[in-house]
């Protein structure tokens, strides 16, 4: 009797996604149909600002990788169908950014995700 493994979660694409220059990498990692619940200052855990599926991801991605910032993946866990990671960001004025995300995988794809994030102020 033969089984199908699921697809593994590409954490290499997860790094280079993270470290790249443009959103495309970073955003292939998504299910269509994923969600991302992101916690910080302005939306916080009772009003969390809630994006739908990969279009508005990728809004949201396109942006922020169009900012004069650099990204770098500082952690990644996996196991089984759940991941951990932590980034760290800069913008050209030394302004950091840190950012912890949990995820739920689906098929190897990025189905859910709540990112907490802190920045100076």
């Amino acid at each position: 009797m033969a089984t199908t493994a699921n697809p593994a979660f590409d954490t290499e694409t997860l790094r280079r996604g993270i470290e790249g220059q443009t959103a495309s990498t970073l955003l292939s990692l998504y299910a269509d149909d994923a969600e991302i619940r992101i916690v910080d200052h302005g939306a916080q855990p009772s009003h969390p600002k809630i994006l739908h599926g990969r279009e508005e991801i990728g809004a949201m991605l396109d942006d922020v990788y169009g900012r004069d910032m650099t990204h770098r993946l500082e952690q990644c866990v996996v196991q089984g169908d759940r991941a951990a990671y932590v980034e760290s960001c800069e913008y050209a004025d030394g302004v950091r950014v840190l950012a912890e995300s949990m995820i739920s995988l689906r098929d190897g794809k990025i189905a859910e995700q709540i990112m907490i994030q802190a920045w100076d102020e």
